[in-house]
């Protein structure tokens, strides 16, 4: 939030922790909510510019991201991927995406980058998704432009 918001982007931050939520206040508008247990906070009408999730997985909010992302939207999207349990948390198979699962999930996108392996420093298994929400169908017979 601190990154984005300093380019001067308007942010919004969603946790169910209060303490983190404190901290992130600073940085713009901030959202309780237990996107687990209870239901997702935002409508699902294409309202943000840019969703970025890290080092999270709930496959059940898959839908309901891609439904936030306004037409022309970016999604950047990274967490954990198999082999991570060989190193240590988390292992559990239910945290950890599995070979190309981001571009399968998020097919109706244009992907933009996408990496699936292992990193240095820390070291961790990690995958990571950077996609473009297309807009309508071209009637310019142009491709359409996304800015990098």
């Amino acid at each position: 939030m601190r990154y984005l918001q300093g380019l001067g982007h308007q942010v919004t931050g969603v946790d169910r922790s209060p303490q983190a939520l404190e901290i992130a206040a600073a940085h713009g508008h901030t959202v309780w909510a237990d996107i687990e247990t209870g239901p997702w906070p935002f409508a699902d009408d294409g309202n943000f510019d840019a969703v970025v999730v890290t080092n999270y997985l709930w496959r059940p909010l898959f839908a309901s991201i891609f439904k936030s992302l306004a037409a022309g939207g970016v999604l950047i999207y990274e967490t954990f991927t198999t082999g991570q349990e060989t190193l240590g948390k988390p292992s559990n198979p239910d945290f950890l995406l599995q070979t190309g699962e981001l571009l399968q999930v998020f097919s109706g996108l244009r992907v933009v980058a996408f990496e699936d392996g292992f990193l240095d420093g820390p070291d961790r298994f990690v995958q990571r998704l950077a996609a473009v929400k297309p807009h309508g169908v071209s009637t310019s017979g142009l491709p359409a432009r996304y800015s990098l």
